[in-house]
């Protein structure tokens, strides 16, 4: 399956099949999953409709690099009829997958040799893990890598393990943050932007990828704004906003945009004169 078939309705799902399951806390399920018609091609990004017979469906991130050559991962939490559904999925289950859908892009090329920082808040890391893993995997074509990732609580941590190995590799720096501590927690309190005003260099050249829910934009951005860092140089995911993914339901729609077909990923230039996009 090289991305999608021309010849196939863009409503019409095709088969995957449930490779590996695990849950990594309480809300959040991991699906390595791949697709009955041979190779899903997609980029840092994009997206997939996924759905149960007779429950509907529901939009998802891709959560793995394209560089993977076992499948395509997905992180879904558990937040209605839907996703209730898919977290009841088990190995060898089949899913309905379309896609994927998704024009906005991490900059892949454009960023290659500039330093990256990615901010993640909660579920956030889902999607950016996509562009973290691509980065790592061609490590040579891009400077620094800055990862902040923050939760409420430590138990709502996600990919605990991958961050570690990642915050060991040359010129990748990995910070957590957690809102409510508890013992025996080693990282920083607070909220994320705790992490970016303890910044002590000049990131005003450097890339910003941010992705989290709705609140924490706001917050990022004036704190960036202190960092001197130009809005041409931030880029947010707004994945969360997104329903039908083909544009047709209105439901993403910002203004003159369509998340689901001009994003998910913005350039912060385009976005901060429309009010409804943050």
């Amino acid at each position: 399956m090289s991305g999608r078939r021309e010849d196939r309705s863009i409503y019409q799902p095709e088969l995957a099949t449930v490779r590996d399951r695990k849950m990594l806390n309480e809300t959040e399920l991991y699906l390595r999953l791949s697709m009955d018609s041979g190779v899903l091609e997609y980029k840092p990004g994009q997206f997939v409709e996924v759905s149960v017979a007779g429950i509907g469906e529901a939009p998802i991130s891709i959560s793995s690099s394209p560089t993977a050559d076992d499948g395509f991962e997905l992180v879904i939490r558990r937040v209605g009829n839907v996703t209730n559904a898919i977290h009841k999925l088990q190995t060898g289950d089949k899913v309905g997958i379309r896609g994927p859908y998704g024009k906005g892009l991490y900059p892949v090329d454009e960023v290659k040799g500039k330093d990256l920082i990615f901010i993640c808040g909660g579920i956030g890391l889902v999607p950016q893990r996509s562009f973290i893993k691509y980065v790592l995997a061609n490590r040579g074509e891009y400077g620094q890598v800055t990862i902040f990732f923050g939760t409420k609580t430590v138990a709502q941590r996600l990919f605990a393990s991958e961050l570690s190995e990642w915050d060991k590799l040359e010129g990748v720096e990995v910070k957590e943050t957690v809102d409510k501590p508890e013992e025996g927690w080693g990282g920083e309190v607070g909220v994320i932007t705790t992490l970016i005003d303890k910044i002590d260099k000049d990131i005003r050249d450097a890339m910003i990828f941010a992705c989290g829910p709705p609140v924490m934009y706001k917050f990022v951005l004036l704190a960036l704004e202190e960092k001197k860092v130009k809005a041409k140089n931030i880029y947010l995911n707004l994945e969360r906003k997104m329903k039908c993914g083909v544009g047709k339901c209105g439901h993403c729609q910002m203004n003159n945009y369509y998340v689901c077909i001009d994003g998910p990923v913005f350039c912060y230039s385009k976005l901060k004169d429309i009010p409804e996009a943050i």
